[in-house]
């Protein structure tokens, strides 16, 4: 019973440090705001974080756990792959606009260069977009001259970049229309002639639940 408590008081002490970073970045977030937004004292804080940094780096990997946790759910056996390569940017979008914690740890892995930030939260996506381009290439949807390693990492840093540019641009507003540009791009380089009828179909593929699906 302790011990869930201490996870619990230790995850909400990470949810609450994540909304602070989100507003003030990591310079501007001060132990007293994190205090105040976790709802928990500064001897329960330094219980289980000595610092501010160690704290940033819970909240990176925080980030990709969670990140990891929504791409693997878009393998459901049925949709190709490079529909899954599609979802896979548009579900980061969902979480980069919804969930405090992958926005903090987004804009913390950009300004934490000087410190040995977690990379997870990257390699992760990395990884599975490379998974699902090697299926694509043998569902026939990728030219077979496709670096996977080179094309999954590319796509994830230009998504990387089309978010840090609607960011700073219009606070995000326009993400999923730049993202469906990054895709118009991307597709007609990838796919071979004979598929890129299809192109359209591809770009608009988004994940959505069973409760959220025409037949659920």
């Amino acid at each position: 019973m302790v011990q869930e408590r201490a996870v619990e008081t230790r995850n909400q002490i990470v949810h609450g440090a994540a909304e602070v970073f989100d507003t003030e970045g990591f310079a501007g977030a001060s132990i007293g705001m994190i205090v105040a937004a976790a709802g928990t004292t500064r001897g329960a804080l330094h219980f289980h974080f000595r610092t501010k940094e160690e704290l940033a780096k819970a909240v990176m990997e925080e980030q990709g756990l969670r990140e990891l946790a929504a791409i693997q759910k878009l393998d459901d056996g049925k949709t190709p792959a490079i529909e899954q390569v599609v979802m896979l940017a548009h579900e980061m979008v969902r979480l980069t606009k919804n969930d405090p914690v992958v926005r903090a740890g987004v804009r913390l892995s950009l300004e934490l260069t000087f410190v040995d930030s977690p990379k997870e939260p990257y390699l992760g996506c990395i990884m599975a977009c490379e998974e699902m381009i090697r299926r694509a290439i043998m569902e026939g949807d990728i030219i077979d001259t496709v670096s996977p390693p080179i094309l999954a990492r590319f796509t994830i840093s230009a998504f990387m970049g089309v978010q840090l540019v609607s960011t700073v641009l219009t606070e995000r507003r326009d993400l999923e229309q730049r993202v469906d540009e990054m895709w118009d791009t991307i597709l007609l380089g990838i796919m071979p002639g004979r598929r890129r009828r299809k192109a359209d179909q591809v770009r608009a593929a988004r994940w959505c639940s069973a409760a959220e699906s025409p037949a659920g």
